[in-house]
């Protein structure tokens, strides 16, 4: 059975970052991935110089009208990154409620990136139409530490705390919540840190069972791109394989990052030689060469289940 998504995110001519990180890696396991760019730059920003195209509203409104008028919108999954517009990010709303309505059993795959470590990197703006309007579509959400806590008006200082956080999240809408990275010390020590998921499964008896998972990611001296857009699209991958399993789905998510991070490492440490820091370029994920990771990942980073609940 095919398995289609649609993502609606930023591209790039060189390196990894939006749609290069995410259809490459989706289509190696053997999903078919239909792209909207929502801008076409020439690097990432991260380098000292960058061109490009930002797709607007009515732009995305045309593309979709196009596919429509073909009547081939319907997909199994959507995915959406970075968008720095309010009004794009409303026609986007516009065009998952009008998917979820063809294919009621659409799962959105939503990464609402705002900003990181307290500051937000997209206009304030933007804050209330995730939380109002995309938030509540969502079925799988993967927010950093940061995002999370802007969405449920929360502080995250213990454990407690960010399950409380999670299950704030899945009262808004979505059934699965992974928090990729958050600022709670390891019990590994200071070289990991700290992700946690929580799951609701409804079972075939009409009563809903709770998973949540905590799981320690060793820390990387470097500043990659593209590596939150390679977990959404991993996580959609993975927990369409395992529905009703987000410890196996996250491990393998997980042990994919490690492996594509580490092959870039080491890479980026040949080219830049010995004592000197990377280049951007230098440091862009090395995606192609991690094929076999990606279709088949070896499991080096486990998962903790913290509770299993029914209610």
């Amino acid at each position: 059975m095919e398995c289609r998504v649609l993502s609606i995110q930023s591209h790039v001519v060189r390196g990894y970052v939006g749609n290069k990180s995410a259809t490459f890696p989706l289509q190696v396991l053997g999903f078919e991935v239909d792209s909207i760019n929502s801008v076409q730059f020439s690097n990432h920003t991260g380098y000292a110089h960058w061109k490009g195209q930002v797709l607007t509203a009515e732009e995305l409104n045309v593309l979709y009208e196009g596919i429509k008028l073909n009547k081939v919108n319907r997909y199994d999954y959507i995915l959406t990154g970075y968008s720095r517009d309010s009004s794009f990010l409303e026609t986007v709303v516009d065009i998952i409620q009008e998917l979820k309505k063809a294919n009621p059993n659409l799962v959105y795959v939503c990464d609402p990136v705002m900003g990181d470590h307290g500051a937000m990197y997209v206009p304030e703006y933007l804050l209330p139409v995730y939380r109002d309007k995309v938030v509540p579509l969502a079925d799988i959400l993967t927010p950093n530490q940061f995002e999370a806590e802007l969405l449920t008006g929360r502080k995250i200082t213990t454990e407690e705390d960010a399950v409380e956080v999670m299950d704030l999240l899945h009262k808004m809408g979505p059934e699965t919540v992974v928090l990729t990275s958050t600022d709670l010390p390891s019990k590994r020590g200071d070289q990991f840190l700290v992700a946690l998921g929580s799951q609701n499964i409804m079972k075939a008896d009409g009563t809903k069972t709770s998973q949540k998972i905590c799981m320690d990611m060793p820390k990387v001296d470097a500043v990659f791109v593209g590596t939150g857009d390679l977990f959404a699209a991993m996580l959609l991958a993975w927990t369409h394989h395992h529905p009703k399993d987000l410890k196996a789905a996250c491990e393998k998510t997980a042990s994919v990052m490690h492996h594509v991070i580490r092959r870039t490492m080491t890479y980026a440490n040949e080219m830049a030689g010995p004592g000197k820091r990377p280049s951007p370029a230098q440091l862009e994920l090395r995606m192609v060469q991690s094929k076999a990771d990606i279709e088949n990942p070896a499991v080096v980073l486990e998962a903790t289940v913290l509770h299993k609940s029914s209610r």
